[in-house]
Formats: C-alpha cells, sequence, structure tokens
C-alpha cells in the first residue's frame, strides 16, 4: 500500500509538470519528435509536380490515366523511458535525489505525450530489468507511470544498461522514442548505443549531483561505492585529493560526452542542484534546429 503523502506526491508532480508540459513545450513536442513511418492515406488522380515513383500502376491500368498512392507520417509515436533504478540514483546532496528529478523530467515529457496522443511506456533496470509497464494512452496510465519511476523499490542495485537495451528490443517491435535517464556509470556502451539509436530515436538524459564532481572539505571521510559497497578512506581537507577527485570526475564526464556525440545520441545533461526547465528547453531548441 503507497502511504498517502507519496499519492499526493505523485498527483502534485503530475499536476505540475502537465501545466509546464503545456506552458514550456506547447507545439516543441509535436515539431522535433516525428514518426519515423509512412501511413497510407488514399489514391487520387496524379497532377503534374507529383513524384513519379508515387504512380499505382494497378489503378493507372484500370482507369486509364494516372494515379499516385498519398501517404502521410504516422504521426502517432510511442515514448519508453528506460529508467535506471540503481543505488547510485538514490542519491542526493542538493535537495533531491537523482532519482526524484528522473521522475520529474519523466512526467513532463509523459504529459508533453499525452497531449498529442501518444503512447508512453516505462523500463526500470539495476543489473536486470525490474519493472515494465507497456506504452499506452490516458492520464490514469501516466499516473502509473510517473508512481513507478517514483516509489518503486529495485531488489538490486548494480547498473546493466545493455541488458535493458537487449530488453527493450524484446518488447517493442516498431521504432520508438527512447529516454536512457541514467547517471551513467557504467563502460562498454558504445556499440550498444550505436545499434540501438538505428532502431529508436534514443536520447540520453545525463543525471548528476555535485558531489559527483566535487568533494567537500570535511576532514577524514569515507566514501562508498553506490553499487560495489567497497569503502575508502579520503582525507578531503587535502586540497590535492579534493582537485584530484574533481579531474577525475571531469574526465568521466568528457568521455561520456565524447560517448554520446560518437554515436550520434541527442542529450539532456542535468543536475540535482539546479532547475531542470532550462536544459530541456535547449533541448527542444537543439532538436528542432536539428529537424
Amino acid at each position: 500500500m503507497i502511504p498517502q503523502e507519496i499519492l499526493r506526491k505523485i498527483k502534485r508532480i503530475q499536476i505540475t509538470t502537465a501545466k509546464m508540459a503545456t506552458d514550456l513545450f506547447a507545439g516543441e513536442y509535436k515539431s522535433v519528435f516525428k514518426g519515423r513511418g509512412l501511413e497510407f492515406v488514399e489514391v487520387r488522380e496524379y497532377l503534374h509536380g507529383d513524384e513519379v515513383r508515387s504512380i499505382d500502376w494497378n489503378v493507372t491500368a484500370r482507369m486509364g490515366r494516372p494515379f499516385i498512392k498519398k501517404f502521410v507520417e504516422e504521426r502517432q509515436l510511442t515514448i519508453m523511458f528506460l529508467l535506471d533504478l540503481s543505488r547510485s540514483t538514490s542519491f542526493g546532496s542538493a535537495g533531491c535525489l537523482k532519482r526524484e528529478l528522473a521522475a520529474e523530467v519523466c512526467a513532463v515529457l509523459a504529459a508533453a505525450a499525452t497531449k498529442n496522443n501518444d503512447r508512453v511506456g516505462l523500463l526500470g533496470f539495476t543489473d536486470e530489468v525490474e519493472i515494465f509497464i507497456p506504452p499506452r494512452k490516458g492520464t490514469s496510465h501516466v499516473f502509473k507511470v510517473i508512481r513507478e519511476a517514483l516509489y518503486y523499490e529495485p531488489r538490486r542495485k548494480g547498473t546493466d544498461i545493455v541488458n535493458a537495451l537487449r530488453y527493450l528490443d524484446r518488447v517493442i517491435t516498431k521504432s520508438c522514442v527512447v529516454f536512457l535517464i541514467s547517471d551513467f556509470y557504467v563502460t562498454g556502451l558504445k556499440r550498444p548505443l550505436a545499434i540501438a539509436g538505428k532502431r529508436h530515436d534514443l536520447v540520453a538524459v545525463h543525471i548528476s549531483d555535485p558531489r559527483d564532481t566535487e568533494l567537500p572539505d570535511a576532514g577524514i571521510i569515507a566514501l562508498e561505492g553506490a553499487e560495489d559497497s567497497i569503502p575508502v578512506l579520503l582525507d578531503s581537507s587535502d586540497e590535492k585529493v579534493r582537485a584530484r577527485y574533481r579531474s577525475d570526475a571531469l574526465k568521466r564526464m568528457e568521455r561520456r560526452k565524447k560517448l554520446f556525440y560518437s554515436v550520434g545520441m541527442d542529450t539532456m545533461f542535468l543536475r540535482t542542484d539546479e532547475p531542470y526547465e532550462i536544459p530541456m528547453i535547449n533541448f527542444f531548441a537543439r532538436r528542432k534546429v536539428k529537424r
């Protein structure tokens, strides 16, 4: 049984993000996410300037004059959220957890999808797929997606993005828009992301926290890996230690950016200590230019 305060929080997020989707992304969503297929509409007479390759030769032969097949872009989309539920996403030092931020981003995008009559689904993973909500339409379905993104208690704590992508290919047979939401503390992703990107419109949503790159000056501290639970003692009062921590973190971030760029993924970089609206607006603007 979900506590009432959690249900109220989910409802508040749903209402707030639905308004944000209307105010900030009205029209933007539809212009930057388009169907990949074509849907047959009708056969009509050939007009000067029509594409010769569109001629329907069977109808043309029966009618004795040229006719063409008319197609329109298949508008209805399927939006899938691949949500990292590993232990590292249950961390936050700036007012919210990475996972809470991820859930709000899902809520905004799901609200925009719902307004455009698109289907929304959720695949939550650790080092195994823990939850799968098949894509459907409707406000009540979006509530369910937000609830599980925010409240679901994962059984495991590791991360396996490759396995999640393979699972997606087994359960979603057609091309869809995939938001891969994670802090990306994994390696060996280049080939799997490149393969997935050929089939789907794949977007990386990178979630980070200030403590991912900056250590506080707090004396001797024990750092424990979120997913391997191996403690390490560090003297955070030593500027050299903090500088090394910062340098290593920035190098990891740079490698991730190069990875996303090398496989042609669009990206959003979000932080728990910053409003997510601006990066999302910038993302939509980049997509619009790209389109």
